[in-house]
C-alpha cells in the first residue's frame, strides 16, 4: 500500500508540473497566434490535452486518498476545492472563446486580456496549493 501511495505522490507532482506547463503553453499560444480563427482551431485541438492534465492530477489525488483510507484532511478538502476552482476557470475561458463575435474588431484583443487574467489566476491557484502542500 505504501508503494502505491509513494508512486501516486510522484505522479501527482509530475501532473501538477504538467498542468503548469500546459498553462504556460496556453499563454504562449494566446500571444503567439494573431488570428482568431487560428487560435480557435488550436484551442479545439489543445483543450483535450488540458483536460487530460487536469484529470491526471485529480485521478492521482483520488488514488492517494484511497491509499489513506479516504481520510478527509484539511489538505485534501482544500485540494478538492482548488480543483473545482481550476476547472471552473477553464470552463469560463472556453465559454468566453465560444462567445466571441467575429464581427467586432477588438473582440480577440479583449479576449486575450480576459484569458491572460484567467491563466494568471490558474497559475496562482496551482502554485498556492502546491506551496502549501510542499511546506
Amino acid at each position: 500500500m505504501n508503494e502505491m501511495y509513494d508512486m501516486s505522490i510522484v505522479t501527482h507532482n509530475w501532473g501538477v508540473a504538467l498542468v503548469l506547463g500546459v498553462i504556460l503553453l496556453n499563454i504562449f499560444m494566446l500571444f503567439g497566434i494573431k488570428s482568431l480563427a487560428k487560435y480557435t482551431r488550436a484551442m479545439l485541438l489543445f483543450t483535450p490535452i488540458v483536460a487530460t492534465a487536469i484529470g491526471m492530477v485529480v485521478f492521482t489525488g483520488v488514488v492517494m486518498m484511497a491509499a489513506k483510507h479516504l481520510d478527509f484532511t484539511i489538505e485534501n478538502i482544500a485540494m478538492i476545492f482548488f480543483a473545482f476552482i481550476f476547472i471552473y476557470l477553464e470552463v469560463k475561458r472556453s465559454k468566453a472563446l465560444k462567445s466571441i463575435s467575429k464581427k467586432e474588431p477588438d473582440a480577440f484583443k479583449n479576449f486575450k486580456a480576459y484569458a491572460l487574467k484567467i491563466f494568471l489566476l490558474q497559475i496562482f491557484v496551482t502554485l498556492s496549493i502546491s506551496f502549501w502542500m510542499w511546506l
